[in-house]
């Protein structure tokens, strides 16, 4: 089974199971998609990382509805106290206009557990599905995603999320190096700026796809309803 993708259909070895595969929506938090939240403090048009939501939420519909197939959520934050966020990293945000820490209409930016931190409503994780809490841009560093993956047996990674050009693409190249397969939905990520979107998936299908391939969100359901069906 194979999911029509550019620059080559995917997975690449046509190994498309239920059992094999999961859907990682990335860092759909309230900060980063969400009125008041950090994106939205730093004065960028948060439209650009809401139009993620609706092709997000279809596809994680239909994949509810298929058995063994693995959910995973993610969240960027920091401890409380902090005391896990880096000097220049919290300089970098200050100087954005959006310190990490700083408290505003949502609770204290990028911190867990206050309200900002959390995933936004319609996408809220169902019972029994992953959540990783990473302090970082990529999903796997200072994480245990890698073990869930390979404890689960799960080799495909089908990326969704925000941003496509900061923790999506660094999850993806992070995935990549650690031999895992994966496909990107052009119309379930979204950037700060449209143009770093678009550079961010070009980037992918350069040298017959250096970090896999690049597709949408109906052409993985087409291909995941046939799961459904044969189910």
């Amino acid at each position: 089974m194979y999911i029509e993708a550019n620059p080559y259909l995917y997975p690449f070895n046509g190994e498309l199971t239920a059992e094999n595969t999961a859907l990682v929506i990335i860092d759909m938090q309230t900060d980063f998609c969400g009125y008041g939240g950090y994106v939205d403090q730093m004065g960028y048009d948060i439209s650009l990382t809401r139009k993620a939501i609706k092709p997000i939420k279809e596809l994680l519909e239909l994949v509810r509805k298929i058995d063994n197939f693995t959910v995973i959520h993610t969240r960027e934050g920091h401890r409380p106290d902090l005391s896990d966020l880096p000097e220049n990293k919290r300089w970098r945000s200050q100087r954005a206009g959006a310190e990490i820490g700083s408290q505003t209409a949502n609770g204290r930016i990028l911190v867990r557990n206050e309200p900002g931190w959390e995933i936004i409503e319609e996408l809220t994780p169902a019972p029994g599905e992953v959540i990783i809490d990473k302090p970082g841009k990529g999903s796997f560093y200072a994480t245990d995603l890698d073990l869930i993956l390979k404890t689960k047996g799960i080799k495909n990674l089908i990326l969704t999320g925000i941003t496509t050009d900061v923790c999506v693409h660094t999850t993806m190249r992070e995935a990549n190096d650690r031999g895992y397969e994966c496909l990107i939905l052009e119309d379930c990520t979204g950037a700060t700026d449209h143009d770093n979107h678009l550079a961010a998936l070009k980037m992918v299908t350069m040298q017959g796809g250096v970090f896999g391939s690049v597709s949408s969100s109906t052409h993985v359901i087409k291909a995941l309803s046939e799961l459904l069906v044969n189910a």
